[in-house]
């Protein structure tokens, strides 16, 4: 196993830095234990920006481990709703990652969803933040995707709730 994809929700809930601490010591647990180098996040708000964030900071202790980002759109589009504040942070992780794929260049109903596929794809792992309650979000349709997929998943949420 050498590979790990990130799905979870935009609004994170539950005390943040809380989730953060807890994050790092999971994904340095899996570097450190299960040898996974390869990071994929789908560079959204919430979870994926949280997670995005803490490889960056694993990386300057484990200056081997990548951080690859899966774009649904171009960042223009991908961007276009959100605060300077936000565009800002998304644009340092995008200049600081080590690989950047978009799954299309524009913005269509259904792009997130080829994003997804395609982390799974590309993952021997999931780590998730996902509220089994709200079976019909993208974060429920892509951990289905990695049960369908069979590969480990771990759920942050119910650490932090």
């Amino acid at each position: 196993m050498q590979s790990a994809c990130f799905t979870g929700h935009r609004n994170l809930m539950g005390d943040i830095r809380n989730l953060e601490e807890r994050l790092y010591n999971v994904l340095e647990k899996a570097i450190t234990n299960a040898g996974i180098i390869e990071f994929y996040a789908g560079a959204a708000l919430g979870w994926d920006t949280l997670s995005s964030q803490v490889v960056l900071k694993l990386r300057e202790v484990y200056p081997y481990i990548r951080l690859h980002l899966i774009l649904p759109c171009s960042p223009y589009e991908q961007t276009a709703k959100w605060s300077e504040e936000q565009r800002v942070e998304y644009m340092r992780i995008l200049s600081a990652a080590d690989y950047v794929e978009k799954t299309s260049e524009h913005y269509y109903n259904g792009c997130m969803k080829v994003r997804n596929a395609r982390l799974i794809e590309l993952a021997d792992c999931c780590f998730c933040f996902w509220n089994r309650k709200c079976q019909y979000s993208g974060t429920a349709q892509t951990v289905r995707m990695a049960q369908k997929k069979n590969i480990m998943i771990i759920n942050l949420f119910k650490y932090i709730v």
